[in-house]
Parts: C-alpha cells; sequence; structure tokens
C-alpha cells in the first residue's frame, strides 16, 4: 500500500513538473524579452512609471518623515499608542470599502467614453461622502465601545484618549474616501501625476502645520494634521470633475460599480482585519510596542506604496484594455514583466534595509525620547515584514489583474482563506515570540496569497491563449 501511494504521488508530482514546465516557460521567457526591451529604449509608459515613482517617494519621504517626526518629539509610549490604535478601525473601512471601490471604478470607468465618466463622476462622488458620513456619525456615537474592544490591554487613561483621538480621526476617514473615488476618477482619465502631484503639495503644507503645532498641542496636533492633508488632497483634485451635474443613482456606470463591488464587500471585511488583530494583540504588549509595530508597518507600506503608484496604477487600464480586447498574449506579458521588475526592485530594497536599515532608522528616529533598544525592536519587526514589502507589492499586481478582467470573486476568496490561516499563525507568532512572531506571521501568509494567486492567474491565461 505504501508504495502504491508512492508511486501515485510521484506520478502526480512529475505531472504538476510538466504543467508548469510547459505553462510557465513562455511567461519567463516573455519576461526575459520585457526587460530586454526596457533596456533598449525608454517608452512613454516607462517614463510615465519613473515620473510616477519619482512623487511616489516624494510623498513617501514626508509621510516617513511626518511619523518619524511624532515618534521622536513624543517617544514611544502611551500618547503615541493611543494616536496610532486611534486608526484602527476608520483605516479598516477605508480599506474594506474605499480601497476596494477603488479596485471597481478604474476598470469600469476607463473603458467609458469621456462623456460617460463626467456624468458618473458626481454621482459617485456624492454617494461616497453620504455613506461614509453616516458610517462616521454611528462610529462617533460608538466610540468608547469598539476602542476598548480593538485595545483590551490599554489602561483607562490611554483608552480614554483613543477614543478622543479616534472621533478626529473618523472626519478623516470621510475626506480620505472622498479622495479615493476622485483618485480613481483621475486615474481613469490617465491623470495619474495630477493625484500624485496634488498629494505631495497637500503632504508638505500639512508637515510645515504638524512641525509648529506638535510641541504645544502634542498627539491632537498629530490627529488634526492628518485631517487638514486629506482635505487639502480633496480640495486640489476636485476641480477634475467638472462642472456639477445632477447625480444619477440609476445610471449604467453606478449599477454596474455596485455589481461589482458587491463580491468584494463582505469577503474584503473579513480579511482586512488584519490591522485590528495586530492592534489588539500589541495592546497586551508593554507601553511603546503598539507604537513600534504600527510605525514598522507604515514605513514598509509607505515603501509599497511607492511600487503600486509606479506601476500598479498604470497596469489596471493597460490590461483592462487587453481584457476588452482578448488580447491574452499581450495581457500576460505585461503582467509577468511588471511582476519581475516588482519583486526584483523590493527585494533589493530589502536587501538593503537588511545590511544598513538599523543605521538608517537610527539617522531617523534614533534620538529625543527613542531609545536605542527602541531603535533595534523597530529594525527586528522590519526584517521580519519582508513578506509585507514583496510579497505585498507583488500581490497588488496579481490582484489589480485579476479587476482587470472584472473578476473580484477570486481575490476575495484567496483573500479570506490566506487571512484564516494568518490569524492562527499571528497567535501562535505572538504567543512565542511577541510583536516579531506577528510580523512573521504576516510575511508567510502574504507570500501564500500572492503565490496562489499567481498560480490561479496562470491557469487562466494559459486556457485563454489556447482557445
Amino acid at each position: 500500500m505504501h508504495q502504491g501511494c508512492s508511486l501515485n504521488n510521484n506520478n502526480s508530482i512529475s505531472k504538476h513538473l510538466v504543467w508548469y514546465w510547459r505553462n510557465l516557460r513562455p511567461g519567463v521567457s516573455s519576461i526575459s524579452q520585457s526587460l530586454g526591451r526596457g533596456a533598449k529604449r525608454a517608452t512613454p509608459t516607462a517614463v510615465l512609471t519613473v515620473s510616477l515613482g519619482g512623487l511616489a517617494a516624494a510623498n513617501i519621504l514626508l509621510s516617513s518623515l511626518m511619523y518619524g517626526y511624532v515618534l521622536v518629539a513624543i517617544g514611544p509610549g502611551p500618547e503615541t499608542d493611543a494616536l496610532f490604535a486611534s486608526v484602527a478601525v476608520p483605516r479598516l473601512l477605508l480599506a474594506v470599502m474605499s480601497g476596494s471601490l477603488t479596485h471597481v471604478l478604474v476598470p469600469v470607468l476607463t473603458v467609458q467614453t469621456p462623456e460617460e465618466v463626467g456624468k458618473s463622476g458626481w454621482s459617485l462622488f456624492l454617494l461616497v461622502g453620504l455613506l461614509f458620513t453616516v458610517l462616521a456619525v454611528l462610529l462617533n456615537v460608538l466610540a468608547p465601545f469598539w476602542v476598548r474592544a480593538v485595545v483590551p490591554g490599554f489602561p483607562e487613561e490611554t483608552r480614554l484618549l483613543t477614543v478622543d483621538l479616534a472621533r478626529i480621526q473618523l472626519a478623516a476617514m470621510v475626506l480620505t474616501a472622498l479622495c479615493s473615488v476622485l483618485g480613481a476618477f483621475h486615474q481613469a482619465t490617465k491623470r495619474l501625476i495630477r493625484i500624485e502631484l496634488m498629494s505631495l503639495v497637500s503632504a508638505s503644507l500639512s508637515f510645515v502645520v504638524l512641525f509648529w503645532t506638535l510641541p504645544s498641542y502634542g498627539v491632537m496636533a498629530a490627529a488634526w494634521t492628518i485631517v487638514l492633508r486629506t482635505g487639502l488632497q480633496v480640495g486640489f483634485l476636485l476641480p477634475g470633475l467638472g462642472r456639477y451635474r445632477k447625480p444619477d443613482w440609476r445610471s449604467p456606470i453606478v449599477t454596474e460599480v455596485w455589481g461589482r463591488f458587491k463580491p468584494l464587500l463582505l469577503g474584503t471585511t473579513y480579511y482586512k482585519l488584519g490591522p485590528i488583530v495586530d492592534r489588539f494583540l500589541s495592546s497586551m504588549t508593554p507601553t511603546g510596542g503598539l507604537s513600534l509595530l504600527y510605525v514598522g508597518q507604515q514605513i514598509l507600506t509607505v515603501a509599497s506604496e511607492i511600487s503600486y503608484k509606479a506601476f500598479t496604477v498604470p497596469l489596471v487600464p493597460l490590461l483592462t484594455r487587453h481584457a476588452q480586447t482578448a488580447e491574452w498574449l499581450r495581457f500576460r506579458s505585461v503582467l509577468h514583466g511588471r511582476l519581475c521588475w516588482v519583486g526584483l526592485l523590493t527585494a533589493g530594497g530589502y536587501l538593503v534595509f537588511f545590511l544598513h536599515g538599523e543605521s538608517l532608522l537610527t539617522l531617523m528616529v534614533g534620538y529625543g525620547r527613542v531609545r536605542e533598544a527602541d531603535v533595534h525592536s523597530l529594525w527586528l519587526i522590519m526584517v521580519a515584514l519582508v513578506g509585507f514589502l514583496i510579497a505585498g507589492a507583488m500581490g497588488q499586481i496579481t490582484s489589480a489583474a485579476f479587476y482587470a478582467k472584472g473578476d473580484t470573486a477570486t481575490p476575495t476568496l484567496v483573500g479570506i482563506v490566506g487571512f484564516t490561516i494568518g490569524i492562527a499563525l499571528k497567535l501562535v507568532g505572538f504567543y512565542h515570540f511577541g510583536l516579531v512572531g506577528i510580523a512573521a506571521a504576516t510575511t508567510i501568509y502574504y507570500f501564500l496569497n500572492m503565490m496562489v494567486l499567481f498560480v490561479i492567474q496562470e491557469r487562466e491565461l494559459v486556457h485563454a491563449t489556447a482557445r
């Protein structure tokens, strides 16, 4: 019996190896060809990628400076723990609703005429604004209850401060949701540079305000600065919608957006709970632990945003057009090329951080009220978050390929399964290794999600190109 099972397993493995060799070999060749063509000449897409990457990098630098300034001026402790915990639920709703809506909006609007896009822009803007305003009012009333549930390990004084800060963050939540709709509108109409440029201006002005107000008003100044930044972005991008038009809630575009959005809504509500799980567990660590985990995640998040805005944002309209015309070979070639570049760049960046990251963090935040032990802990957490950076950036591209084809169900299902595994890994990791264990568990399930999405995508593209 054992011998028969072994033979069956060997045959199964051989079949899988043959399948991968036959079907992934063309992908490897297309990656090599894409890299070769990129080396020979600079295309308009390459110029756009470099421009978006440069502006995004400037935005990232300012965001990192803002987080670093808050951490250095106040120090890892109850106030920073309260500030970073206060954004957990508002950010969750943004990730679930606003973030998912962006994935749906860009592919839908890209294939519409300018007139149709203009008509639907104001309808979607007002609809999202109304929805998030209602959510903000409800969360404001219920803040004492959900804050207690999210951070059960906080002392009473820190918890009350978290409630006050959370109510401020709800205003930023509404503005950020509106900004997401405006950003999707600009992406669909190929005004990508404007998004990043206005974000950079908003961040610059906000940082000046934070620099002058933080010493006097502490974390309250930091919270209101986030509101100011998102409000400026909305103000700068709103004229791009054009003249005001009466909303049409039953337009075909609004109906199509809702149809694609529904499969994402329930699934993402579950698997986007990652930050809530992290805050819940890290609230039980010594004072300042939650702040270190949050800052480490944010630094890598903003680094991942450079990749997202430089590679994924311009990729979605391109893949959508290839999917519309059933040009699956081009679709696959473009997808592989972007995955290769993002993988190489993020892996190279991680290697540099692994070798010199602690020195860089010391230069960034290693003074004021931040101790040397805090810097070392932050470096360890970020090293363990390798998958958050590399697999997270590559996973954005594999997910975007599904969204470009109008498939929102597959990434949602994979995300649900992966997150369920991730919760178990985080509990085990936290029990044995504390904050570093949470970070390592995050890495594992990010890599699992990315790999599963890539294999499913490859199978679908192989079948599509064989027709």
